[in-house]
């Protein structure tokens, strides 16, 4: 009778050997990731530099990828570039790819990491409108629920897709935004306190709101781009405001900030690279 150390060495081997892949594929796989990530053709050297191995060893990849349409090489320059099946199998995963889908369980992980409120928002008809909230580990008074449309100036979400949605866009839905101001907002914000306001989302990459419109509320919301740099969501960390800090660069800006990153990046977002 086999003991159990011995099932229990044969579960394991059973699951290496279906985690186990095929290393030269894992290897070759490197220079398509470093041609996406570099974002232009690359010359032989750099492209093997690049993914870590020498140019010997990559050129015999290259020329199997160049068979599968996966890498490209300009006739006259002798630079790679990914080839159509790549462009191809990449148009099909932006084609299937749900904004909402992809980000709710990024932000399930931040509320539980957090343990504050977390609220996905998209531009829907009326404005930006609730699609998914995931409640604290505590009890958080706001009145928000799925559906709810937030005012574009009163509320982080609502500055969040007015700092970078086009001005046309938005310009309707601003003219009517006292409608969907709350009880809890005693006096709507001036057209030029919004533009400060607004200028300063674009400089921090979020969105904040301090005790307003709900006192005793603090609030942090970051944009989900796609692949083309357009915002298709906001996620928003919500908390009690004896326990969130508001500071710009505080752990709940940098924690809602780094998860609107992640989504961004899953849905083919790449960022600009700082000027150095």
């Amino acid at each position: 009778m086999a003991t159990h150390m011995e099932n229990q060495f044969t579960l394991d081997t059973l699951v290496e050997k279906e985690r186990r892949g095929i290393q030269s594929i894992e290897v070759g796989g490197q220079l398509l990731l470093a041609l996406g990530s570099h974002g232009r053709p690359m010359p032989l050297r750099d492209l093997a530099k690049a993914a870590g191995m020498p140019a010997g060893k990559a050129h015999p990849y290259l020329v199997s990828f160049g068979k599968l349409g996966l890498v490209t090489q300009d006739a006259a320059t002798g630079y790679y570039w990914l080839g159509p099946t790549a462009i191809q199998l990449g148009l099909v995963s932006l084609q299937m790819l749900n904004p909402v889908r992809e980000a709710t369980p990024y932000g399930e992980q931040l509320a539980e990491a957090t343990g504050h409120s977390v609220a996905l928002s998209v531009w829907g008809n009326h404005g930006p409108t609730i699609v998914r909230l995931v409640d604290p580990i505590y009890p958080l008074h706001v009145n928000l629920r799925t559906g709810t449309v937030m005012s574009l100036a009163g509320t982080a979400t609502g500055r969040l897709f007015a700092a970078y949605l086009p001005k046309q866009l938005i310009e309707e839905s601003m003219r009517e935004d006292y409608k969907r101001l709350g009880p809890d907002i005693a006096t709507p914000l001036k057209a030029d306190e919004v533009e400060k306001q607004l200028a300063e989302v674009r400089r921090h990459g979020l969105s904040r709101s301090v005790s307003r419109p709900t006192p005793g509320v603090n609030s942090f919301a970051a944009p989900v781009f796609d692949y083309s740099g357009n915002i298709v969501l906001g996620i928003t960390l919500m908390g009690s405001a004896g326990i969130f800090d508001p500071d710009w660069n505080g752990p709940q800006a940098k924690a809602v900030k780094d998860c609107a990153a992640e989504v961004s990046k899953r849905l083919g977002h790449l960022p600009v690279a700082s000027p150095k």
